[in-house]
């Protein structure tokens, strides 16, 4: 970070002057090894950071929870009352209570990390780029890596990454963002007087703002924290992320779920007190540990974390297909998008045009071979290639052609059909480059004979208007009605056949002009080419995968309407009677009637970049989730209003690149269907989480609650005649490590159901837990209650089932079934309706997760110093059958259920 002193300022001092403060060439720019080394130096280009948290205080932050103070309570109650009786033998409540608070410390700060080590890939894989000059040569680097001195080569759509001084050229810069100036600010090198405000240094640029128009260079005089940005920044207090609807709706839930648990333990305790006879502090600290144990293991306190994983994870994945999402929480917006308004050039097709077709006066004329004596036709294919700036350069031995695609189609075709030396007695002076906002381009050039010639090349709608006389099959004549009929006819006819229309036109004058938008008129018409851009091969299938989805797709388009049904109708977004609205009908049309009107149209053409925002707040006015793509300056406004705003990676501006909540590394329309798919996928994940954890929480609660409740009923009494608990604080404890640990993060990294693009999509305040999943949760939690239950009283003498084990062994037995039918929870929560037995080998992770509890359980039960830290006794090989056979109960239980919702489910359909 670093900024240049020089005279009063930078934007006062002569750009020379500016250079050699500098010491940059303002041809070659700095070498590669004062780059380096002034990086080294000043550091890389950034706004400063909020200083790292050590490790260690990560370490301890997973210990700032209520529930966690609650166990650390616990540990204290039971160390003291440990002490307070003699401390006689080992403490093993203490101890095993502390393993816990240390292991669940230890896997939050795991799954911490693993989340910031990904969203921090993300960041590097959508950061910000600069072209810079080099020793002579155009380079492009990363942000970061832009130094003082570095001579920056500016033109539409860069995002400016550092405040620089003009040296070359001009342009226009939006810098709302730093000075609240909404319309474009003109530039150029010029000095400015000293103490200009901010907004009037014409002669800068500032890191953060975007070049809408206009090229330039510009030698860097401040990086980092120096930049006009970086002090305000600094001026800036860390403001912290607001959170989705869903991240919302998960702490509701917790802390719902928190308070009723805190209630339910509360009434255990009492219930415990009431019916048990108090003798020793040791009873008082049972049956409080027995509490706070109780409502850690119900509360899934580590939602939160499991759950920026699982994000993090996801768009991971997305990235390796080529979809950038640069926020973990646009994926809930694309698992929820129903509309995607989407660019036809690139993205539903292959951005490589080819000039086929050209229509003049004198008749159609097809490129693909030799145009014989038709020099209109001639003239369109060698002054359409003048008037633009692709280039050919050698590869591979043979010539190339580098530049926008439709000015390639020109030159690709020059090349093919021999005209190159038509062109070259032409010697190009200047232009009026083209934009978005004129549709047009403009070339001066001297002529080798003498004189000067103007070709403009652009939409014919923007074309035609300009010109008074139309070359013809005898040359140069009047623009009269059976010209214009047989130019329009041809248009129609390319158009018809889905191909891109550009006019080409042109003006010979005397003495060569300097360029200016005065010249474009008066001009002749040589002819309008026909440029195809063929489909994407797998556009048409992933339209169809889209609308099977319930997703709206809209094609977006600055081409002529025939041309846009015609691709529209090839990749499956309209038929050959779908309504087209132009621009023109767009901008007449007021915010009412688009309203009505869009949800009933799927294609725009002619539209200008500004009109796509108010096509996202029609369609956001209905209620739809909007991804909306785009590439260029003016897209950024509503790439920033849509739910999804989606830039182009290869072909997108800086600006457009910024603005945008998802980045498609490959331009391709099927990457944002499978980011869609992807993003669904995630959130039926989470849900599937959610369903596990809770179910079997409620499993746990209920077994203590019910157990205590019902004591009397079941027997469950100790030798000397006192109620006993079902389960023990530490056991409690054990099966909210194990179900936390392994099962509950694999049950999040399920295989995508095969009907994920079958269904509507999900609207953001839809719950996340429905009521059929409240269904879900409750019937199962009652079943692992009732198994658990049952076989406590099944090995306990008494109750409604006669048995002969002592308590150890019974508390063990019960213990034992509610660890597995935890774990067979894992496999039946995948769905609500859908066999357990369907796919059930899908998730290797899970079955791994599941093998390993199981080994630890029988660990539990059969290690004898496990045995004491427990109070558990070894099982013989039939008392383990039977714990099998009371934990399949459950998945019998959750089958039934999803038996009958899926007989509604057929009944309701």
């Amino acid at each position: 970070m670093a900024a240049l002193t020089v005279g009063s300022g930078p934007y006062v001092a002569d750009a020379r002057e500016v250079a050699a403060a500098a010491e940059t060439d303002l041809r070659s720019g700095l070498s590669a090894a004062e780059a380096a080394a002034r990086l080294a130096r000043d550091g890389p280009n950034r706004l400063a950071e909020a200083a790292a948290v050590p490790a260690w205080r990560k370490l301890l932050g997973q210990l700032a929870d209520p529930l966690v103070y609650l166990l650390l309570g616990a540990i204290v109650i039971s160390f003291v009352a440990w002490i307070v009786e003699g401390h006689h033998g080992t403490p093993w409540d203490t101890l095993v209570i502390a393993i816990v608070v240390v292991v669940n410390a230890v896997l939050g700060f795991v799954q911490e990390r693993r989340s910031e080590n990904a969203v921090a890939a993300l960041q590097r894989m959508s950061a910000a780029t600069a072209l810079v000059i080099r020793d002579g040569q155009p380079v492009r680097v990363t942000a970061d890596d832009v130094v003082v001195g570095d001579l920056l080569s500016l033109t539409e759509g860069d995002a400016v990454v550092a405040d620089a001084r003009l040296v070359e050229g001009s342009l226009w810069a939006a810098e709302a963002a730093l000075t609240g100036e909404s319309a474009p600010v003109p530039k150029d090198p010029a000095a400015v007087e000293e103490g200009a405000a901010l907004g009037d240094r014409t002669s800068m640029v500032f890191a953060g703002t975007g070049v809408t128009r206009g090229t330039a260079r510009a030698v860097v005089v401040a990086t980092g924290t120096s930049t006009e940005t970086g002090r305000i920044a600094d001026l800036l207090e860390a403001t912290e992320q607001s959170k989705t609807p869903l991240q919302r709706q998960i702490a509701t839930l917790s802390k719902t779920l928190g308070i009723a648990v805190l209630v339910i333990a509360a009434v255990v305790i009492a219930a415990v007190l009431a019916t048990h006879e108090i003798a020793t502090l040791s009873d008082v600290v049972a049956v409080l540990l027995l509490g706070v144990a109780l409502a850690v293991a119900a509360v899934p306190q580590a939602l939160p974390a499991v759950m920026t994983v699982v994000l993090a994870l996801g768009v991971q994945r997305m990235a390796q297909s080529n979809a950038i999402v640069k926020e973990l929480s646009s994926l809930e917006a694309l698992g929820s998008a129903s509309v995607i308004c989407t660019d036809k050039t690139g993205t539903l097709t292959e951005n490589r045009m080819a000039l086929r077709s050209v229509a003049t006066a004198a008749g159609e004329v097809e490129a693909t071979g030799d145009l014989g004596a038709n020099a209109a036709a001639r003239a369109v294919v060698s002054l359409g290639s003048l008037a633009g700036d692709a280039i050919v350069v050698d590869r591979d031995g043979g010539p190339a052609f580098e530049g926008d695609p439709t000015e390639t189609a020109f030159l690709a075709a020059e090349h093919r059909l021999g005209l190159e030396e038509e062109r070259h007695r032409l010697t190009r002076v200047g232009a009026v480059p083209f934009s978005s906002e004129r549709q047009r381009m403009t070339v001066v050039a001297s002529h080798a004979d003498g004189g000067g010639l103007i070709a403009v090349k652009g939409a014919p709608d923007v074309i035609l208007p300009r010109c008074s006389s139309v070359l013809g099959a005898d040359g140069e004549a009047g623009w009269d009605a059976d010209a214009h009929r047989s130019i329009e006819r041809g248009m129609e006819d390319l158009a018809e056949r889905g191909m891109r229309t550009i006019a080409v036109a042109y003006r010979h004058v005397d003495e060569t002009p300097d360029p200016s938008e005065e010249l474009e008129k008066d001009l002749i018409l040589a002819g309008v080419a026909g440029i195809v851009d063929p489909p994407r091969p797998q556009a048409r299938q992933s339209v169809a995968d889209a609308q099977s989805a319930g997703i709206k797709i809209v094609m977006i388009t600055g081409d002529h309407p025939a041309t846009a049904r015609a691709i529209a109708t090839d990749v499956g977004i309209a038929d050959d009677d779908a309504l087209v609205i132009s621009g023109p009908q767009l901008a007449r049309m007021p915010d009412e009637e688009l309203y009505e009107e869009a949800p009933l149209t799927a294609v725009f053409a002619r539209v200008a970049p500004e009109d796509k925002l108010r096509l996202v707040d029609a369609f956001q006015a209905h209620g739809e989730i909007v991804a909306m793509t785009g590439d260029g300056v003016n897209d950024a406004p509503a790439l920033r209003a849509a739910d999804i705003g989606v830039a182009m990676g290869r072909g997108g501006t800086e600006v457009a690149r910024e603005a945008a909540a998802m980045i498609l590394a490959d331009d391709d329309f099927s990457t944002i269907v499978k980011a869609i798919r992807e993003g669904r996928g995630i959130l039926d994940n989470i849900g599937r989480f959610l369903r596990f954890l809770i179910a079997a929480n409620l499993g746990e609660v209920l077994s203590v609650f019910l157990g205590v409740v019902a004591a009397g009923v079941l027997g469950f009494t100790a030798a000397d005649g006192t109620v006993v608990a079902p389960l023990l604080a530490t056991q409690i404890l054990w099966i909210n490590l194990l179900t936390d640990m392994g099962p509950a993060l694999a049950v999040s990294a399920e295989r995508y159901s095969s009907d994920l693009m079958e269904r509507a999509p999900r609207r953001p305040r839809d719950p996340i837990l429905t009521g059929r999943t409240w269904v879900f949760m409750a019937w199962t939690g009652i079943w692992m209650a009732a198994a658990t239950l049952l076989t406590l009283d099944a090995f306990l003498p008494g109750g409604l089932i006669e048995g002969s084990s002592d308590l150890d062994t019974a508390r063990t037995a019960a213990f034992t079934v509610l660890v597995l039918a935890n774990l067979t929870v894992a496999f039946s929560a995948r769905s609500e309706t859908m066999s357990v037995l369907h796919d059930l080998a899908s998730n290797a992770w899970l079955w791994g997760a599941v093998g390993l509890s199981v080994l630890m359980q029988i660990a539990v039960v059969h290690l004898p110093v496990l045995n004491t830290a427990f109070s558990t006794a070894p099982l013989s090989l039939g008392q383990w059958a039977f714990c099998v056979a009371a934990t399949m109960t459950v998945p019998l239980a959750s089958e039934a259920l999803k038996g009958v919702l899926r007989a509604r489910e057929r009944r309701v359909g």
